[in-house]
């Protein structure tokens, strides 16, 4: 094409913009209009795709990780022929639209992951990255490449403010993700004006200084330079790609371009028309005509290259029938035949052995029964692997060449982790867990926000779970961080009370397909809990009778964890009318129909008493007004375990009279 047909490929992308954020009267319309010239290049002459198939394997993966743009993205997926019509487009921020006002994956079709807290994406996208490679190593055989994709990602001056984007740049050049490209959308602009005042950072030098490749001073408005810079991008695979395109916000508007007044607010009609004018667009809104709408190939060249791909994956069957077997299941998120029986199993074995230790040991024993059934899970941690105690005898380090390469050493790097994660999630081929202590949930928690909101299947492990860690003192002493987790919807919480609840949750949190798991594990031991089969299989319902009254219960303890221990000694003194309830994960039980949670905790019954080593706001919704709650409402201290949960009085003597207060 020659540089007058892209441009005006690339206006369409900046009028679709402006007149979608000027009919919402909000939104964003600076950064599609300034990086529209990019996105054209990209998606029509480089970006491997099938608009007709949004869910072929062996796509590219796309992240918008300055998702506040989101218009560039609709007019991109509009344009090249995915199911997103004019109308959606029109109906830009509005109520049950598939345009929202950030990129939502489960909203839009094309739409890899759910963008908008910047940084996030591109964390995403070094998660997509290496799932490509870690696929690429397990089933690629030297004459078929069957996993061979790349992931692109644009990003702005505040994805790169943000600390996650150190965290996510830093692994990637340590793993050396080559198939990763990023664009710097370098316009100066933030929403409180030029960055010259907040964010001077050397930044070609700082992703050189992580091991990327770097490529600089392209002009982001200048077609062929544009493609010079990807070609150059592609050439080689040994490295992550930064390529940095200086551009200029709100492009083509008169009185709006290289300002911040054109971040975030609409242009309106007088700009609007001006902007028209100056670009010579002479089109009324929402008009593309349908010669430019031509110039649009990606549906055509797509089933081309999904068909390619599609007879080459027939040759690798023949040759290779295990293997693309095990890739189909995987792409599918189906899991292995008899996993669920085999995992009942080792649950039952474990009810009859009754060991008592630390859960998070009772965690590890889980993942090694559970791992080698599942080669799509991947573990990690950030830098407490042998804390966490989250390897197993299989592990193998994502770092090498190992076709069974399974853990990512993240090191300490939380937030990062949690959003890699996410994006190994949303790749497919992988079940992701990470790992940290409890109490560092907090720097990772708007990544698990995002796992429940994209959703991802992805399972977050946390272990040092109350003050029972002990002499690393408040600082490392989670007291709000139960509640903040369960608090985010559609995320479920697991905290488990001995082996057997462990292996449950972990179950669970394996077999679970709409949304992240958080796994919460203790330091100390915690004794076994007697159960029939019965009970056993209601650990699954997250709620259940753990020690039950002779009769009508006259009280009913509610605990979790660490907790139960004490509850059914409590349960001993209290006699024969007191029920306990065992409850790992409220999230879980909350879903139950009403019959079972009436047959749990009946209404009738309202002297209750809730014990968890954490803050007691949260149990007011099952035990009520009336109930008691023993907990702990301040930070913790520095001393052996046993002493804090004397000095905080979480123990059996206050269970006993808060229950005989009742």
């Amino acid at each position: 094409m020659t540089t007058s047909n892209r441009r005006e490929l690339a206006n369409a992308i900046r009028f679709l913009a402006i007149d979608a954020v000027d009919a919402a009267k909000s939104g964003h319309p600076g950064m599609p209009m300034g990086m529209a010239d990019i996105a054209e290049v990209l998606w029509n002459d480089h970006l491997s795709h099938n608009p007709a198939n949004p869910q072929w394997f062996n796509r590219d993966r796309f992240v918008l990780s300055n998702g506040h743009g989101s218009m560039l993205h609709y007019a991109l997926l509009h344009l090249s022929g995915y199911d997103l019509p004019l109308e959606e487009l029109k109906n830009f921020r509005q109520l049950h639209s598939k345009t929202a006002g950030h990129p939502e994956r489960h909203e839009t079709p094309g739409v890899e992951t759910t963008t908008g807290p910047l940084g996030q994406g591109f964390a995403n996208a070094v998660g997509f990255a290496l799932a490509e490679r870690l696929l690429a190593q397990r089933f690629n055989r030297p004459e078929f490449a069957v996993v061979d994709h790349r992931t692109w990602v644009f990003m702005g001056d505040g994805c790169l403010m943000e600390g996650i984007s150190h965290e996510a740049a830093s692994l990637a050049g340590t793993l050396g993700l080559g198939k990763l490209v990023a664009f710097w959308d370098d316009n100066r602009i933030s929403i409180d004006g030029n960055t010259e005042g907040w964010f001077t950072d050397d930044t070609p030098a700082r992703f050189e200084a992580y091991g990327w490749r770097v490529i600089r001073d392209v002009d982001g408005h200048d077609a062929d330079a544009i493609s010079r810079a990807i070609e150059a991008a592609t050439a080689e695979d040994d490295k992550p790609v930064l390529v940095c395109c200086r551009t200029t916000i709100g492009f083509g508007s008169p009185n709006r371009a290289g300002k911040e007044s054109s971040h975030g607010a609409p242009l309106g009609k007088d700009e609007s028309d001006a902007t028209r004018v100056a670009l010579g667009w002479n089109h009324g809104p929402f008009d593309v005509p349908q010669a430019l709408r031509d110039g649009w190939r990606a549906v055509e060249a797509g089933q081309v290259r999904e068909s390619e791909w599609n007879q080459q994956f027939d040759a690798y069957q023949a040759k290779y029938p295990d293997l693309a077997a095990e890739l189909v299941r995987r792409s599918h998120g189906a899991l292995p035949d008899g996993f669920v029986e085999a995992a009942d199993a080792f649950i039952a074995k474990l009810q009859s052995d009754g060991p008592t230790i630390a859960s998070r040991k009772a965690s590890q024993m889980a993942i090694e029964a559970f791992a080698p059934l599942l080669p799509e899970i991947i573990g990690g941690s950030a830098d407490l692997a042998h804390s966490n105690l989250t390897l197993w005898k299989g592990s193998t380090s994502a770092a090498s060449t190992d076709a069974n390469a399974n853990y990512v050493y993240y090191g300490v790097r939380e937030f990062g982790m949690s959003a890699i994660a996410n994006g190994l999630a949303l790749h497919g081929g992988f079940i992701p867990f990470d790992a940290t202590f409890l109490v560092f949930s907090d720097y990772a928690r708007n990544a698990v926000r995002m796992s429940a909101l994209i959703p991802a299947h992805a399972i977050h492990v946390y272990t040092h779970d109350s003050i029972g860690l002990g002499e690393d003192g408040p600082t490392h002493q989670p007291v709000e961080h139960l509640a903040s987790l369960r608090y985010i919807p559609n995320n479920d919480v697991w905290r488990p009370c001995d082996a057997v609840e462990s292996a449950v949750a972990w179950k669970s949190a394996i077999t679970r397909r709409d949304g992240p798991s958080c796994l919460i594990f203790s330091r100390q031991n915690l004794p076994h809990q007697a159960r029939d089969t019965a009970q056993v299989a209601d650990i699954a319902r997250g709620g259940y009778v753990l020690k039950d009254s002779v009769g009508t219960p006259e009280i009913i303890l509610i605990a979790t964890g660490s907790e139960i221990g004490l509850a059914t000694q409590a349960a001993e003194q209290l006699g024969d009318n007191v029920r306990v309830v065992s409850m790992p994960s409220t999230d879980v039980f909350d879903r139950q129909d009403a019959a079972y949670r009436e047959s749990v905790l009946p209404n009738a019954v309202r002297k209750r008493v809730a014990i968890e080593a954490g803050v007691t706001p949260f149990w007011r919704a099952y035990v009520g007004l009336d109930g008691a709650v023993i907990g702990i409402d301040t930070f913790g201290a520095s001393a052996p375990a046993d002493k804090l949960f004397q000095h905080f009085g979480i123990t059996v003597e206050k269970i006993v009279e808060a229950a005989k207060a009742l």
